[in-house]
């Protein structure tokens, strides 16, 4: 299979694509395509989140489980939707949280590619989604590729930060090592769970505090109010 990953990746990733479970996923993917089910994100964007962030310029992990599953939402990086559409609940909660903890003025769209392009790997454990069903692609390949992408940043990313939200997230903590990189753990932002601890947890400049002591460019959280 051709690798499919810019060329950042490719020296840490791209013999995945030769794997026997990334054929099986291939396989899959044709097969749910071929029973004419909608499956987001497109294809082009499948992939979207390595093409922002090069390893190299990783300064933040965020992760994500499932790309969002309704019409025109998903484009490749989690909880971030394409511009004129509806902000969703977890992304509010998380930029209530922006606000509180580093000023932020909230924008009224979903668009997160402006923290892509600085450093911030948006990465959901699945890259892939049927349309209407959550965790329909769970355990078909895509968590051992985005593991072994975690795994590739903690190798050889610089001292970067990971924000692990809620129980799925938390997980992959086993795959960070701690004593290069910084890991911020807590509840999930969404609505069900971020009162529970995520408000508060001012993860957002405690990632920043980390980056300046490791003698990296902080984080501008702010995004534009046009994406």
């Amino acid at each position: 299979m051709t690798c499919p990953l810019p060329e950042s990746w490719q020296q840490w990733l791209g013999n995945e694509f030769d794997a026997p479970y990334m054929h099986e996923l291939r396989n899959f993917l044709a097969a749910e395509k071929a029973a004419r089910k909608v499956i987001y994100p497109h294809s082009s964007d499948w992939f979207r989140a390595f093409e922002l962030t090069p390893i190299d310029q990783v300064k933040v992990v965020i992760l994500g489980q499932d790309p969002y599953h309704g019409p025109h939402q998903a484009h490749g990086l989690c909880f971030s939707v394409r511009p004129g559409v509806r902000v969703p609940p977890s992304l509010v909660n998380i930029y209530k949280e922006l606000a509180q903890d580093v000023g932020f003025q909230p924008v009224d769209h979903g668009n997160l590619e402006h923290w892509a392009r600085q450093g911030v790997l948006l990465l959901n454990t699945s890259l892939t989604v049927e349309q209407g069903k959550p965790a329909s692609h769970r355990g078909k390949g895509w968590e051992v590729f985005t593991d072994r992408a975690i795994a590739a940043v903690n190798e050889h990313a610089a001292p970067s930060v990971f924000l692990l939200w809620g129980s799925h997230a938390r997980s992959k903590k086993a795959l960070v090592d701690t004593s290069r990189h910084l890991v911020l753990e807590s509840p999930h932002p969404s609505p069900l769970s971020a009162h529970r601890g995520f408000f508060g947890n001012h993860q957002f400049s405690r990632a920043n505090a980390f980056l300046v002591e490791q003698g990296r460019t902080p984080m501008d959280w702010q995004l534009p109010s046009e994406p």
